[in-house]
């Protein structure tokens, strides 16, 4: 269990995600739970196992009550079960105790958070209500589930040099140049520039989403340990937050996803937004097929400069929930040479 972080925040979804009185599976530390949400938004989850013979309840379907709230319906012998878990018998018309034990949530505005049952060790970041109390939400995408445990997967979005191997194929950067880390114990920022090689006219008339790459690529990363990374990107256009999301499933199970949100300064921006989701769709898409071909029991023999963002995540990891200052005589020293 220390592998997944007890006592993190995770967030399981933003209600966009959630369809009206639709069941949704969804796993937090090797537990699987039924997520739905009522016709006034309203949330509720509980363990996916039916009590009686174990059938899953994301199987099943709502049905809605008299206060417009809804319970879920086991999909084997149509028991309902209300947000606490109880349910009434057949041929009984009083409910039972709680059979389930709901799985405690956090609402912030449309982020469904949790702790997975642990207690709290780190606060929920409030960065997300931030940005979504100033940018508009345009939507989410890349829900995936990886075959890989949560560190491997936090190392590869903050391995800054993977950009031009892994990511070279769509956006075709030639180099990854790194100019500052901010740490900030459980908060970083990243900042460096991934120029690019030139489209040709024909390539781009067959799929258009591609004037939208500048010729040189500005990122600023935005990091929130353990759950949650923030790519800040700005275009002639507008503002564009992709916040991408890790969810350990299992020990050897993370889900990703990404929750995206612009600022528009022109009206195409919006009708834009549909490109900017498919991007982030194929970096998670292009991350989870290079994850699928490593060797994970390798010995690291070289590091490469600016590996300072990995750095940060593996010490974080080793030391959560404490948060401990980098040993500059270690080699954490943040780096700003070109990585090429």
């Amino acid at each position: 269990m220390p592998s997944m972080l007890p006592g993190a925040p995770w967030l399981l979804a933003h209600k966009s995600m959630l369809a009206v009185n639709q069941p949704r599976k969804l796993s937090l530390h090797g537990n699987d739970y039924v997520m739905w949400k009522d016709e006034t938004g309203t949330v509720q989850a509980l363990p996916n196992a039916c009590p009686h013979m174990g059938a899953m309840l994301s199987e099943g379907w709502c049905d809605v009550v008299e206060d417009g709230s809804s319970q879920v319906v086991c999909p084997f012998h149509a028991l309902p079960f209300d947000a606490q878990g109880c349910t009434v018998l057949p041929g009984k018309k009083q409910k039972t105790l709680p059979q389930l034990q709901p799985l405690a949530l956090v609402i912030q505005g449309d982020f469904i958070w949790s702790y997975g049952g642990y207690e709290p060790e780190v606060p929920i970041p409030t960065r997300l209500k931030e940005i979504a109390d100033t940018y508009d939400f345009i939507g989410h995408t890349a829900d995936t589930s990886v075959a890989t445990d949560l560190l491997t997967l936090l190392l590869n979005m903050h391995d800054y040099n993977h950009q031009n191997g892994t990511h070279r194929h769509l956006f075709q950067i030639t180099e990854v140049q790194f100019h500052q880390f901010i740490d900030q114990g459980h908060q970083s920022h990243a900042f460096y520039d991934m120029p690019t090689a030139a489209y040709t006219w024909t390539e781009k008339l067959r799929k258009p989403d591609l004037f939208l790459l500048p010729d040189t690529i500005k990122a600023h990363l935005e990091n929130h340990f353990p759950s949650l990374v923030i790519f800040h990107g700005e275009t002639s256009l507008g503002k564009v937050a992709q916040c991408h999301l890790f969810v350990p499933e299992a020990e050897y199970r993370t889900r990703t996803y990404i929750l995206l949100f612009g600022q528009a300064r022109h009206p195409a921006f919006k009708v834009l937004g549909s490109s900017y989701l498919k991007f982030g769709k194929v970096v998670v898409e292009q991350d989870v097929d290079i994850l699928s071909k490593l060797y994970s029991n390798t010995p690291q023999k070289i590091k490469l400069n600016n590996e300072v963002g990995m750095d940060w995540v593996k010490r974080n990891f080793a030391n959560f929930p404490a948060v401990v200052e980098p040993n500059l005589s270690r080699g954490d020293r943040p780096q700003v040479d070109n990585c090429i």
